[in-house]
């Protein structure tokens, strides 16, 4: 009888334990304030975005694909990863919608580079301003192996910008670093020759 009455005066002791009591002020006090800092940083990114906008706001609009473009020489779908000041891979643009990270259908013409985005801004690089391509490993923020971006580089105003592109299928990206420093070779070539 003895173990009978140890296991009920175990029991009669469980049950005066009373269970941890949460404290539930003090957990929604923590939630709250992590969701307040948390807002407070995201404001702070967006105010600094909007501040390098109006640092910016020297560039010039982008200009828009000609009615008549010609037949395409290349095309690509991918992904545009942003534009930075041309060497400074960290320097991103965020100007006109050039930051905006999005899907993009290239097409690469005689007569430039149409650059279409749906969700974000549109715009043309024409022939005459395109510099280089490279295959390189990162811009703004976005890093791959190496040689699995494609940077585009061009003049725009008094400001050369690199662009980089990733397609869908990385192959194509040789063919378009040759086919824009080709581009870009015909039309320094004939400019000098006149």
């Amino acid at each position: 009888m003895t173990p009978f009455i140890h296991l009920a005066a175990e029991a009669a002791a469980a049950e005066r334990k009373s269970a941890e009591v949460t404290d539930w002020a003090a957990r929604i006090g923590w939630v709250v304030g992590l969701l307040l800092f948390i807002a407070l940083l995201y404001w702070l990114m967006r105010q600094g975005w909007k501040w390098r906008a109006t640092l910016q706001s020297d560039i010039p609009e982008l200009p828009t694909a000609p009615e008549a473009p010609g037949e395409a020489k290349l095309r690509m779908s991918g992904r545009y990863h942003g534009s930075t000041t041309a060497g400074q891979w960290l320097d991103r643009i965020v100007a006109h919608g050039l930051g905006t990270r999005s899907r993009v259908e290239l097409t690469l013409t005689d007569a430039g580079l149409d650059v279409v985005r749906p969700g974000a801004a549109d715009f043309f690089v024409p022939a005459g301003q395109l510099r280089e391509a490279r295959l390189d490993k990162g811009i703004a923020g976005k890093v791959l192996a190496e040689g699995g971006l494609l940077v585009v580089t061009w003049q725009h105003g008094d400001k050369q910008i690199d662009s980089g592109f990733r397609s869908d299928r990385a192959a194509e990206h040789t063919a378009w670093v040759e086919a824009i420093n080709s581009m870009n070779q015909f039309i320094t070539t004939e400019g000098t020759a006149r």
